[in-house]
């Protein structure tokens, strides 16, 4: 008899379980979905951020078309927001400021000078690779002093990838300064050390943007 008892009681509990399912499957999701959720400091937070946004963006604008006495002081400036990959936001400053660095040919040190070299290549102007012979010495060879400053000789390498057929005096930049870049590579201190690894890797003109600003945002 019991066991009738049960054997009626499972059909009766299944029909009630697929109703209830039943009802469950004609459940049609609100038209405005969560956004109602969401609590107002998480709204106030979006809006902060987005003006933090804006403002970082004209303080970099103000940067890139401030007057300096120097105009090529402004390249690295610019070299700093390409690597960073948010030189789209800033197209028209970036190119009238080395419109003035072009026109421009200040006496300026190694790092600059190379920095200077491959922005306006890369730009597509037309600048000569001669600029690098006053770093020569009267052997016609790069001065070995030139090997104390390890920035700027990172510089001149990769300034060195921009050379066009011919260009000896960047065929001969690549190799002096590859030749000493490898040797420094594990006695600099980071984060130099760790660009000239990246650079000796995969020079910037090998390179993608945005493998080139993960890096260059950690160092």
């Amino acid at each position: 008899m019991s066991s009738q008892v049960s054997a009626n009681l499972v059909p009766s509990q299944a029909v009630n379980m697929s109703k209830e399912n039943r009802h469950l499957a004609d459940y049609i999701p609100n038209f405005w979905g969560e956004i109602f959720l969401s609590p107002p400091s998480e709204m106030d937070m979006y809006a902060r951020t987005q003006q933090e946004y804006q403002e970082l963006k004209q303080q970099v604008r103000r940067m890139l078309v401030k007057h300096m006495n120097k105009p090529s002081q402004k390249v690295h400036i610019v070299d700093a927001v390409q690597r960073l990959g948010v030189a789209y936001h800033f197209g028209n400053e970036i190119e009238d400021a080395l419109q003035i660095i072009y026109q421009t040919d200040d006496d300026d040190d190694l790092c600059t000078t190379a920095v200077r070299f491959r922005l306006l290549r890369e730009h597509g102007f037309d600048v000569h690779c001669d600029t690098f012979n006053k770093f020569k010495g009267e052997n016609g060879k790069f001065k070995e002093s030139l090997t104390s400053d390890m920035k700027g000789m990172l510089e001149l390498y990769e300034a060195a990838h921009c050379q066009l057929h011919g260009e000896n005096v960047l065929e001969e930049a690549l190799s002096f300064t590859t030749f000493h870049l490898k040797l420094a590579e594990t006695t600099d201190d980071y984060p130099l050390s760790t660009q000239i690894a990246i650079a000796l890797n995969r020079p910037l003109r090998k390179s993608l943007p945005r493998l080139v600003a993960r890096s260059y945002i950690s160092i």
